[in-house]
């Protein structure tokens, strides 16, 4: 996995958490036990799908000669969801 900075960090978790705030569907299987140990947090969650590399959200870095490089969270694999 890229290394990001904490910037980066925060803004993709954020940018997750508010998707799940407004109904965005999770994309971690958690039954309701798991969710009352989260405590329905969004952050919390948005911080479980980040480890577990499941957040399709790229960063783009510009570089210095005018070269962009887009750098995903982490590959998406969507056989994790099944």
């Amino acid at each position: 996995m890229n290394e990001y900075t904490k910037y980066e960090h925060a803004r993709i978790i954020g940018a997750r958490a508010l998707q799940i705030s407004m109904g965005a569907p999770l994309l971690v299987k958690l039954n309701d036990e798991e969710l009352k140990r989260l405590g329905y947090n969004t952050v919390e969650i948005a911080k479980l799908e980040f480890r577990q590399g499941l957040i399709p959200i790229s960063i783009k870095k510009p570089f210095p000669g005018a070269v962009k490089k887009d750098t995903s969270a982490k590959p998406f694999d969507q056989t994790k969801l099944e």
